[in-house]
């Protein structure tokens, strides 16, 4: 959500920092409705302090025993109680239709963010780990991944396409990544591990941004709740409607939960394997933090992902994204690819984003600079630390052996109860 004032205030930047976004200028109607809102609301209250005053002189008529002025100040005084409800109306419909139109927009990009309409114009920053080189033709995980317990076919007979049912090792290897990932993040970089809701109420995704614009690609249920996309709905939430007394010290939060998105807008993409499906396991990073600290706890969270993938020793390359790729509430986006040497590509399995007070004025959630201070917005930052399923994707492919079986990374071993390598069924 947008603050009005600073668009008062710079609507010329405004709407090139939208344009940036490819976005058209809204500056002007959003100006235009603020102006009928505050005219309603001043009319408004013009007209209660001319109520006040004239309630009283009807008192002071009465006394002096002018009986006309105190029925001529009563009738005016009913005139107004019938004219407030309808401005009082006007002022409520007007700030709505301002309020929608904010929500409506995306987020303005950082100054360096690199200007680009699509995933092409992204800036590769750092790239980590040497590709190996294999001695055979290394396979797509979908086709190694069914011996090894992948199983597409109960999957899609259960539930439709998109759906996964694992078996046997190939389940264990799904726990013990998304454990070590969840027990990394909680033990060497310092954040708390929550168990959230996986159902939320419309606020809940208002608040993170997923409402009202991407409906479309979310789950309901038919008492009107939705399945979370992701736990940055439920982290980040944690803190609407509230005011944090002490952010001296960044809110680091992490959750393991499952996902649920209904992908309609990536209709047609990855409709193969185990990339992008409609339930997957995530664990989610998110930060609460005072706006002097987000340029910290950005790189913290993207090393804190980063981690995850050289600990599995897995290539990957960082990628600042250009305007024209970020998420609908970030400010500034850095995604991870993983190095898929089946595929012969890098894709993405993280996206680490700052989202300044974006989502914070949607969600009320402020804090207190000082104490007994005036409480500001705090901001707000989300990343995957990492997709579950796509890091499992990652560790089919580039632990292959030729004889179809899979190699378990060093780091995941303690959680695999004694299971080093992955067999082929026979």
């Amino acid at each position: 959500m947008h603050d009005i004032r600073l668009i008062r205030d710079d609507p010329e930047g405004f709407d090139a920092a939208l344009a940036r976004r490819g976005a058209e200028p809204q500056s002007a109607n959003l100006l235009a409705l603020d102006e009928r809102r505050r005219a309603a609301a001043t009319k408004a209250q013009e007209l209660l302090s001319r109520r006040n005053e004239a309630s009283k002189a009807i008192g002071a008529a009465m006394g002096q025993g002018d009986k006309d002025k105190a029925e001529a100040l009563k009738a005016e005084v009913a005139q107004i109680k019938a004219d407030l409800p309808a401005l009082e109306d006007e002022e409520r419909a007007l700030a709505g239709e301002l309020n929608d139109l904010l929500a409506s927009l995306p987020n303005l990009p950082a100054d360096d963010v690199p200007q680009g309409g699509g995933e092409e114009e992204n800036v590769e920053v750092t790239r980590w780990g040497d590709q190996r080189n294999f001695a055979f033709t290394p396979q797509e995980h979908a086709d190694i991944g069914p011996a090894l317990g992948m199983d597409f076919e109960t999957g899609a007979a259960l539930s439709g396409a998109r759906f996964t049912f694992l078996r046997g090792q190939m389940a264990r290897l799904q726990r013990a990544i998304a454990q070590f990932m969840l027990d990394l993040q909680t033990g060497e970089r310092g954040y708390t591990e929550c168990a959230p809701p996986l159902l939320v109420k419309d606020e809940a995704m208002f608040g993170t941004g997923q409402l009202p614009k991407f409906a479309e690609d979310l789950f309901r249920t038919t008492d009107d709740r939705w399945l979370i996309p992701t736990a940055e709905v439920s982290l980040t939430n944690a803190v609407r409607e509230s005011i944090v007394e002490d952010l001296s010290a960044p809110m680091r939060m992490t959750a393991l939960t499952p996902c649920f998105r209904s992908e309609a807008g990536a209709a047609g993409k990855d409709t193969r394997g185990y990339i992008r499906q409609h339930q997957f396991d995530k664990v989610e990073l998110v930060c609460v933090c005072r706006p002097e600290d987000w340029e910290a706890e950005h790189e913290h969270m993207v090393r804190s992902a980063e981690m995850v993938l050289e600990a599995l020793e897995l290539p990957y390359r960082k990628m600042l994204l250009c305007t024209g790729d970020m998420g609908f509430g970030a400010k500034k986006t850095y995604d991870l690819e993983v190095w898929l040497p089946g595929q012969g590509a890098y894709r993405e399995i993280s996206s680490v984003s700052w989202c300044g007070d974006f989502q914070a004025r949607r969600m009320n959630a402020r804090y207190r600079p000082e104490p007994k201070g005036k409480p500001a917005f705090v901001h707000t930052l989300n990343g995957s630390g990492l997709a579950v399923g796509r890091t499992l994707v990652a560790v089919l492919e580039n632990y292959q052996q030729e004889d179809g079986s899979v190699t378990v990374p060093e780091a995941l071993k303690p959680w695999m109860g004694g299971i080093e390598k992955l067999e082929p069924a026979a």
